[in-house]
């Protein structure tokens, strides 16, 4: 007598149900997550106090007003291109890298500007920067009542 063989399936894992539940815990985890703004900061800035520092002849003074315009040791610039400030600099230091410079910016000037006579400086090699500031009002300064 012949037997019919019985035909073995082949053993295998139905992936499907499992990647339906990675998907729904995917979506579960996505919908559940709270996003907070990092973006909204307080920021305190602190005052600045101390002593005057008495001017020399030997420093380079750049003065930014409220529109972005530049003056270097009291001559006006052309345009705000960092080129022409970095040659104005070059043109009164003489390439002398270790003069003092004092960047004196209006309250009104832009972030920008001031940061931009900052990076040409700092380009040029210029190592003693110094930013101007007022005494706080209401309160008496060094050496005062």
């Amino acid at each position: 007598m012949k037997f019919r063989r019985q035909r073995r399936e082949e053993v295998g894992i139905n992936l499907t149900p499992l990647i339906d539940v990675v998907f729904l815990l995917l979506i579960f985890f996505m919908v559940s997550t709270t996003f907070t703004r990092e973006t909204q900061l307080s920021i305190d800035l602190p005052e600045a106090e101390g002593k005057a520092v008495e001017a020399s002849d030997e420093q380079i003074e750049i003065l930014i007003d409220e529109a972005g315009r530049y003056r270097v040791n009291g001559q006006g610039l052309v345009d705000t291109r960092m080129r022409t400030l970095q040659a104005a600099i070059y043109k009164i230091s003489a390439g002398d890298t270790t003069l003092p410079m004092i960047i004196t910016a209006d309250a009104q000037a832009a972030h920008e500007d001031v940061v931009r006579a900052m990076d040409a400086a700092g380009q040029m090699g210029f190592v003693h920067l110094s930013i101007t500031t007022r005494q706080p009002s209401g309160r008496p300064g060094p050496g005062g009542p």
